[in-house]
């Protein structure tokens, strides 16, 4: 949120939601430019008159890049991979010439680097460390990079920290790698070394931070908090939120929605999760006024002194990169046995803070596009096709405030090989506040990975609800509260980890298909009351507003 947004009242919030419902109803806005035989579910009329702080579905309408702008930033020319050797002869190997190209865009401050149409062997990864460098190709239809090699093959074998032989380039890194330079040497270099780090913000062993302030209690939702010492805090600024937990975990229970039910869960035995906390919200400072600090988007949770609340410095982030316009093409192998993959895998943000990638296609990828410790990124127009992945999509380690949007999971071109696995649209690891909007997804599910993810939304979404989820036991609970589906089509009627009001506590599902259970089915994780929603179930594209996402938008 811009410093204009941070002074915005309540009253003309409310004022804003108000029409938007009311048009909903109408179909007179482009936010709802729907029938008027569209319903809208008493839910929507208690999100008008609580906008940030309703009890079951999160405000989600400023997720993805710059807040969710519409547009991305055009960036001038400053070089073209052809300059630095690459020649799209499908022999010879450009990624030197390309990550030559992206480099001299870093020393230059930034820039567009172009990529004409053609196809473009790559023997090699290509990264983007730099802030503000925008790989653009003349099209998805028009440029490709055909990649050859895997990940294991060009950086080595990726275990898992928490031991046995899986390997972690079923869940990380991208042949097409955004993540600033620092990050990404020290990432490579504990691989090689064998010595399997962390992921995050705050370095390979969740130690590269100092504190800046403590804070003082403030309400979820709330944007502007209290801090002691504001002296090294300016707009512009991103910082770190960092919540630990206590010893009765109930910042856990917090994320869960509290009561009864979360607090009897047997946390302790859940050593995964606990090792993803604290949680670590990274955000901008919009205003600071004595020691009053606005942020550009309303606290995920509350801040409680129990959980030792401060605002913290962390890794250098990758800000305001992005590719665009072209395919990656992995050459066509068999997928591998279930968390066995090479790393064949296609674009991965990580520790980038309002980054992008529009119109960018990958094909016969073991995993599609990834979302790891990334916060305030938008994938648009993004498309995963050919042979099948294990994670089209993949949402983890602490990855906040994104959005995926105009997306598409096409339909496997070959049948699935025995003992592999198909996930969908992916999210875990206490990730939050991330949304998926307007998709297409003929295969896949709506997937968690256990790991307390919690306040994510899926909106306007046509799928083919023939994938499965995954995710440890230690790794705790499929679902905290707060989560949303809106406007859900379930083309071969199987409820799994669609229709949630009987498994995720404090949720909302609102506007889907009759659904039955069948396949893989699962039990809620916590006891008793869940308190979740149920609305305009057994309708088909019948909610106003029809997305959700874009709703909040007009808040």
């Amino acid at each position: 949120m811009g410093k204009g947004h941070a002074d915005i009242s309540r009253r003309s919030l409310l004022a804003g939601a108000i029409t938007v419902a009311a048009a909903a109803t109408t179909g007179t806005t482009a936010a709802a430019a729907t029938p008027s035989r569209g319903r809208v579910p008493v839910l929507w009329h208690e999100l008008v008159r609580a906008p940030f702080t309703h009890p079951q579905i999160p405000y989600v309408g400023r997720a993805g890049h710059r807040r969710g702008t519409a547009g991305f930033p055009r960036r001038p020319v400053v070089a073209d991979v052809t300059a630095y050797g690459a020649v799209a002869d499908g022999t010879t190997d450009c990624a030197p010439a390309i990550n030559r190209a992206i480099a001299a865009a870093g020393r230059a401050g930034g820039g567009t680097v172009t990529i004409p149409p053609g196809t473009f062997r790559i023997d090699g990864l290509i990264h983007i460390g730099y802030d503000n460098v925008v790989l653009r190709g003349a099209g998805s239809d028009r440029t490709t990079l055909y990649a050859t090699k895997n990940l294991t093959e060009l950086i080595g074998v990726y275990g898992s920290r928490y031991g046995g032989t899986k390997s972690s380039w079923s869940w990380a890194g991208g042949l097409i790698w955004l993540a600033p330079k620092a990050r990404w040497d020290s990432l490579v270099a504990a691989i090689r070394a064998q010595a399997w780090p962390f992921e995050g913000w705050t370095g390979n062993k969740r130690d590269e931070w100092e504190t800046l302030t403590t804070v003082s209690p403030a309400r979820q939702g709330s944007w502007t908090v209290t801090v002691a010492d504001a002296r090294r805090l300016r707009p512009g600024r991103l910082v770190l939120l960092r919540l630990a937990d206590d010893a009765g975990h109930t910042l856990l229970e917090h994320m869960s929605g509290g009561g009864p039910g979360p607090q009897a869960y047997s946390w302790d035995d859940m050593t995964k999760l606990t090792s993803y906390v604290p949680y670590e919200w990274p955000v901008r400072i919009a205003r600071v006024a004595g020691r009053k600090v606005t942020f550009e988007r309303p606290l995920p949770l509350d801040v409680r002194p129990e959980w030792d609340p401060r605002l913290t410095t962390h890794v250098q982030e990758l800000t305001g990169a992005g590719v665009e316009g072209l395919t990656l093409q992995a050459i066509e192998t068999p997928q591998s046995q279930h968390l066995l993959d090479k790393g064949y895998n296609g674009v991965a943000f990580q520790c980038a803070y309002d980054c992008w990638a529009d119109d960018v296609v990958v094909r016969h990828v073991d995993n599609g596009f990834g979302l790891v410790a990334a916060s305030s990124c938008t994938l648009r127009r993004t498309r995963v096709a050919g042979r099948g992945s294990h994670h089209p999509y993949f949402c983890r380690e602490g990855s906040h405030d994104n959005l995926i949007e105009d997306f598409t999971i096409e339909q496997r071109t070959v049948p699935a090989p025995p003992n592999t696995q198909l996930h969908g649209i992916n999210v875990e690891g206490l990730s939050s506040y991330n949304v998926w909007s307007r998709g297409e997804m003929q295969m896949g599910t709506f997937d968690s990975h256990r790991g307390l993810p919690f306040a994510n939304v899926r909106t306007d979404i046509t799928v083919n609800n023939n994938g499965r989820h995954g995710g440890d036991a230690i790794a705790g609970p499929l679902f905290g509260a707060r989560f949303t589906h809106w406007n859900i089509r379930v083309t071969n009627g199987r409820a799994g980890l669609m229709k949630i009001d009987g498994l995720v506590p404090y949720s909302a599902t609102v506007g889907i298909n009759e659904v039955t259970e069948f396949d893989q089915i699962d039990v809620p994780d916590f006891e008793g009351d869940l308190h979740s929603r149920l609305e305009l179930y057994g309708t088909t594209d019948a909610v106003r507003p029809r997305n959700l996402y874009e709703a909040q938008r007009e808040l």
